[in-house]
C-alpha cells in the first residue's frame, strides 16, 4: 500500500499526488449519487450502532474502500472522484454522532422526539460545522501541513493512492458484509430468531446477577476495531454493575418490604434487568458526567492552546489567495451567509415550531441562538485542530458538549430560567454545537485527505453540505423508528389521584388534548395473549425523578382512576440505552431542577474517581457500568479476537497490523454495517407488521416442538457467535493483496 510521507517542517514545499495543474473527474453526479447513498447508510447504521453500544467508530475507510470497487466496475473512476463518494458518505456518520449524543435527551426530560426537529437540528448544526472549518481550512490543513498529521485523513488518503495504483481492498469488507448479514438474518429477534439474540443466565444462588451477551455482528466488529485493552476496561464496568453492585443491593435490600427511591416496588420483587433499570443505571449516569468532566479537563491544556493557536492565526492572515484549483474553496459568501441563514432558520424554529409542551420566549430563543453561534465557533474550532493532533476517535466532543450544557444551564439558572421548556432549550443548544463540533473534527480529516491526494476544496466542501443535508433524512428517521420499533407497552395497575398528582408527574398533552394521540396499542399478557386496547381512552402521564412513580411514561385510564399500562419508549431501553444522551439529560436536571436520585448519581461520580486514582480510563470503565452487560461481553468477545490475531502475528515474527485499513480492521467494518443495516431492516419489519404483533418471519416458536429447549438454544447461540468470531480471526490473519501483485497478474 502507498504510504505518504509528511514534510519534517511545516513550510516545506509539498506536492499533493494529483498535481494543481492536472484536471480530472471529480464532482460528477455518479461520485455524489453514490457518496449520498452512503451517507444514508452509514448515517443510520452509526444510530442503530451507537444508540445500542455507546459507540461509533470512522466510516470514511469502509466507504473509500467500497467506492473504489463499486466505481471500477462502472468504467475508470478517478482518484478524485472516489474521494468525492467517501467526502459526501463519511458526513452521514459524522452528523448522526453527534445527534444520538444530545437529542435522544429529549425522551429523557420528559417531550417527544419529532422527525422535523431532529433534521432541523442535525442540518444546523452539520452545516454550520461545514461552513465555520472552511475558514479554518487554510491555516489548519495547509500551513501547518507539518505539524497536524489528521491520521484518519491520512489513511484515508492512503488508501485512495492504493486503489487508484491498483490496490483493491473491498473483497474484504465485502466478506465481512456477506457473513455478517447472513449471521444477523438467523440472529436478530425481529428476523428469524432462529436462536436468542441475547443468552442469558441469571444466576439464583447470587441472586440479583446475570451473565448475559448480545451475541451480534456489530458488536463483534466494534469490539475487534476499539481494541482489547478499552473493551476490556469496558466489560470491567459491567462486571462491577452486574456481579458486583446488583448483587450487594438484592443481598441488602431484600429483606426490606418497602420500596426504595428511586424504586416503586421492594427489592425482593425485583429481576436483575430492574435492579439496572432502577438503580445502575442513575450511578452509571454520575459515573459518565464525571469522567466526561475529567475528560474535559485533562483535555483543557489542548483545547486552549488550539484555540488560541487558531485565534492568533486567523487575526494574523491578511488575505492571502492563490489561483491554484487545489486552494480554490468556496467564497466567504457563501460560508458567512449560509451561518446568518442557518441561525435565522433556528431561531424560527424555535419561535414558531417549539418542542411540544416547552414554549419559550423570543428574548430566550434569541439568547439561544447567541450561544450557538458563541459556542459553535468555539468548539468547531477547538475540535479541528484536536482531530489533527490526537485523530477523531480521541476528539473530546462530549466533553464540549457538558461543557456548553453546564455553562448554559448556570447562566439559565441565574436567569431563573428552570422550568422543564428550558431544559429542552439547553439541550437544543448543546445538540447543534455538539453536532457541529463532531461534523467539524470529520470535516477536517476530509479536507486533509482532499490537501494530500490533490481534490479541489470547494468541490469537497460542496460535497460536505450536501452529504450532510441528506444524511439528516436517515439519521432523523432512524431514531424515531428505533424509538418506535423497540418500545413496549407492559400492564401495570397503579392507583392514582389525577386531581393531587405526585411530586415529579405531569400529564402530557398533543396539541392541546390530553387522550394519547394513537387510536390503538397493544400488549402481551402474562399467558402471552395480545390485548388491544382503544388509545384515546387514556392519558399519558410523564414521570421525572418521581419518589413514588417511577421515571417513565405510563397510560392513564380515567374511567378506572388508576395507571393500567406501562409505555417504555424504545430509547432508553436495555435494547437502546443511548447512554451519552441520559448523561445530558443527568447534567441539565441537576443543574435546573436539582432533582436527582443524588445518592446513587454520587456513588457513580466516587466510583469513577476511584478508577482514575487507579489510572485505569475512567470514561471507557464509566460507559461500561452504565450499558447492559449483554453489550460490553459481546464487545469483549470482539476484543479478544483482536488479542489472539495481534498475538499470532508476534509470534509468527510479523509486526501486529493497527492500521484502519488492515484486513480484520476492514473484514470488522463490514460486520458492523452488516448487523446495523439488517438490525434496522429488523425494526422496519416490526413497524410494517406492527411493534405489538408477532413476527411473521420467526421461527423461534417451532424450535422447542422439534426438542430446542432454552438451554440448548443458548447453547447454539454461543456456538454460532464463535463461528462468527473464528470468521474474524481467520480473515484478519489473511493478508490483504497487495498493489504489486496486483499489477503482477495483470
Amino acid at each position: 500500500m502507498a504510504t505518504i510521507t509528511e514534510p519534517k517542517a511545516p513550510d516545506a514545499k509539498f506536492e499533493p499526488y494529483v498535481s494543481p495543474g492536472t484536471k480530472l473527474k471529480e464532482f460528477t453526479p455518479r461520485a455524489l449519487i453514490l457518496g449520498s447513498i452512503f451517507g444514508i447508510l452509514f448515517g443510520g447504521v452509526t444510530v442503530y450502532v451507537g444508540l445500542r453500544a455507546g459507540l461509533t467508530v470512522s466510516a470514511s475507510i469502509p466507504i473509500a474502500v467500497l467506492s473504489i470497487s463499486i466505481l471500477r466496475a462502472f468504467g475508470r473512476a478517478t482518484i478524485l472522484e472516489n474521494n468525492i463518494v467517501q467526502t459526501t458518505g463519511n458526513a452521514g456518520q459524522s452528523v448522526a454522532s453527534g445527534v444520538i449524543f444530545t437529542l435522544p435527551a429529549l425522551i429523557f426530560l420528559g417531550f417527544q422526539l419529532e422527525v422535523a426537529r431532529i433534521f432541523l437540528l442535525s442540518l444546523v448544526g452539520g452545516l454550520i460545522g461545514v461552513f465555520f472549518m472552511i475558514s479554518l481550512r487554510r491555516q489548519l490543513i495547509v500551513k501547518e501541513h507539518g505539524t497536524l498529521t489528521y491520521p484518519e485523513g491520512t489513511a484515508c488518503a492512503d488508501v485512495l493512492i492504493a486503489g487508484d495504483r491498483g490496490g483493491s481492498f473491498a473483497g474484504r469488507v465485502f466478506w465481512g458484509l456477506g457473513l455478517g448479514a447472513l449471521y444477523t438474518f438467523f440472529q436478530n429477534e425481529n428476523l428469524l430468531a432462529a436462536w436468542p439474540s441475547t443468552p442469558t443466565w441469571d444466576i439464583k444462588q447470587y441472586a440479583g446477577a446475570s451473565i448475559r451477551a448480545n451475541t451480534t455482528s456489530e458488536y463483534m466488529g466494534v469490539g475487534y476495531i476499539i481494541g482489547p485493552r478499552v473493551a476490556g476496561v469496558l466489560l470491567a464496568g459491567g462486571v462491577f454493575s452486574w456481579l458486583v453492585l446488583m448483587p450487594a443491593i438484592h443481598f441488602f435490600g431484600a429483606g426490606m418490604t418497602t420500596p426504595i427511591y428511586p424504586g416503586t416496588v421492594p427489592i425482593s420483587q425485583m429481576l436483575p434487568t430492574d435492579l439496572w433499570r432502577t438503580y445502575v443505571r442513575p450511578m452509571g449516569a454520575g459515573a459518565v458526567a464525571c469522567a466526561g468532566l475529567i475528560t474535559l479537563l485533562k483535555t483543557m491544556p489542548t483545547i486552549v492552546s488550539a484555540l488560541r493557536t487558531s485565534m492568533k492565526q486567523l487575526g494574523g492572515e491578511k488575505g492571502e489567495r492563490s489561483n491554484l484549483r487545489t486552494e480554490d474553496d468556496l467564497p466567504l459568501s457563501v460560508t458567512v451567509g449560509g451561518s446568518v441563514l442557518l441561525i435565522i432558520m433556528m431561531w424560527g424554529f424555535l419561535t414558531f415550531k417549539p418542542v411540544p409542551g416547552a414554549q419559550t420566549s423570543l428574548f430566550a430563543n434569541i439568547v439561544a441562538s447567541i450561544f450557538v453561534v458563541i459556542f459553535g465557533f468555539l468548539f468547531v474550532t477547538v475540535s479541528s485542530r484536536i482531530t489533527g493532533l490526537i485523530g477523531s476517535s480521541a476528539n473530546p466532543v462530549s466533553g464540549m458538549t457538558i461543557a456548553t450544557l453546564m455553562a448554559t444551564s448556570a447562566i439559565f439558572l441565574a436567569l431563573g430560567w428552570t422550568a422543564p421548556a428550558f431544559g429542552a432549550l439547553v439541550l437544543t443548544i448543546g445538540g447543534v454545537v455538539c453536532i457541529a463540533s463532531s461534523n467539524a473534527g470529520d470535516t477536517s480529516q476530509d479536507l486533509k485527505t482532499g490537501y494530500l491526494i490533490g481534490a479541489t476544496p470547494k468541490w469537497q466542501q460542496a460535497a460536505l453540505l450536501i452529504g450532510v443535508t441528506i444524511s439528516t433524512f436517515a439519521v432523523g428517521y432512524t431514531l424515531t423508528g428505533m424509538n418506535k420499533g423497540l418500545e413496549e407497552f407492559r400492564p401495570l395497575v397503579k392507583q392514582v389521584d389525577l386531581g393531587h398528582l405526585p411530586p415529579g408527574v405531569t400529564i402530557e398533552e398533543t396539541n392541546g388534548q390530553r387522550a394519547f394521540a394513537r387510536d390503538r396499542f397493544s400488549y402481551r399478557d402474562a399467558q402471552g395473549q395480545t390485548v388491544t386496547l382503544p388509545g384515546r381512552d387514556y392519558y399519558v402521564l410523564n414521570s421525572i425523578n418521581s419518589s413514588e412513580i417511577a421515571s417513565g411514561k405510563y397510560l392513564y385510564n380515567p374511567k378506572s382512576g388508576q395507571i393500567e399500562v406501562q409505555w417504555i419508549q424504545g430509547i432508553g431501553s436495555e435494547k437502546a440505552p443511548a447512554p451519552q444522551a441520559q448523561l445530558m439529560s443527568t447534567v441539565i436536571n441537576g443543574i435546573l431542577t436539582r432533582k436527582l436520585p443524588w445518592g446513587l448519581v454520587m456513588l457513580g461520580v466516587f466510583l469513577v474517581i476511584v478508577v482514575e486514582l487507579l489510572g485505569i480510563r475512567s470514561l471507557a470503565f464509566a460507559v461500561g457500568a452504565y450499558i447492559s452487560i449483554g453489550t460490553t461481553l459481546a464487545i469483549f468477545a470482539g476484543g479478544a479476537v483482536r488479542w489472539l490475531v495481534d498475538s499470532a502475528a508476534k509470534r509468527a515474527g510479523e509486526t501486529p497490523a493497527e492500521s484502519e485499513v488492515s484486513p480484520g480492521s476492514l473484514f470488522a467494518s463490514g460486520l458492523i454495517a452488516a448487523g446495523g443495516i439488517m438490525g434496522l431492516a429488523g425494526i422496519g419489519v416490526k413497524l410494517i407488521f406492527g411493534a405489538d404483533k408477532p413476527n411473521p418471519l420467526d421461527i423461534s416458536s417451532g424450535l422447542p416442538a422439534m426438542g430446542f429447549g432454552p438451554i440448548a438454544l443458548n447453547v447454539v447461540a454461543v456456538i454460532a457467535f464463535l463461528v462468527l468470531a473464528w470468521s474474524l480471526y481467520y480473515y484478519a490473519r489473511k493478508p490483504l493483496e497487495s498493489v504489486e501483485h496486483v499489477a503482477a497478474r495483470k
